[in-house]
């Protein structure tokens, strides 16, 4: 008999590593087959808040906030193309210029969580900013990615305009921070067991198998 599991991802549409961690979930859910059945909501977690609409040149983002050096700047990169390779997701060959602020995509993300279109929402911007190096805070990409997963685009464009969803956006925030989550991507499964970070396939597979053989 099949395991009923709320899986619940806290990420930002600017983490690459929150990219490879989500993909690595879905690949994990297809190895575990009929064992788990997974209810997956994506919730908001902004890594650059204090970031304008025009965004920052992630070089110097990276070396002021993390002090790494173009050298380490380039390895991670090959890291992350080698692991988003491995779990099917393609990041650009060329070097991200900018980082932005995402909190619109966010109230977006809330907006097709009401309608079930969520994840393909989550996977296009991620798609947007990480493949094709477009900016994930700029209201026309915004209102066209929805558009493209099935979301009403005028809609889209009146909920940018205004300020639709932010409390929810604000509150859910405050919630996972409030619960401990200072980091992402965050997976916290059926309300209590947390796993933090990218993980390999195994071991997201092996930890959903034995959460769902304790529930």
């Amino acid at each position: 008999m099949s395991k009923q599991m709320k899986i619940d991802v806290v990420s930002d549409v600017v983490c690459p590593w929150c990219v490879i961690g989500a993909k690595t979930l879905e690949q994990a859910l297809a190895k575990l087959g009929g064992e788990v059945t997974a209810e997956v909501s994506f919730h908001p977690f902004e890594l650059n808040p204090q970031l304008g609409p025009e965004g920052r040149d992630l070089a110097e983002h990276l070396q002021e906030r993390y002090g790494a050096t173009p050298e380490q700047m380039a390895a991670t990169r090959e890291t992350l193309r080698a692991r988003g390779a491995e779990v099917g997701f393609t990041f650009s060959p060329e070097p991200t210029e900018r980082i932005y602020n995402t909190f619109d995509a966010h109230r977006l993300l809330h907006w097709a969580s009401l309608s079930g279109k969520q994840p393909a929402l989550q996977q296009a911007l991620w798609d947007a900013y990480f493949t094709n190096g477009e900016n994930p805070g700029d209201h026309d990409l915004l209102a066209d990615v929805a558009a493209s997963v099935g979301l009403d685009h005028a809609e889209a464009v009146r909920i940018l305009a205004g300020n639709e969803y932010q409390g929810d956006v604000v509150a859910r925030m405050a919630f996972f921070h409030e619960a401990g989550i200072k980091a992402v991507p965050a997976f916290i499964i059926n309300n209590k067991h947390l796993i933090s970070g990218a993980q390999s396939l195994a071991y997201m597979e092996t930890a959903l198998r034995e959460i769902a053989q304790q529930s």
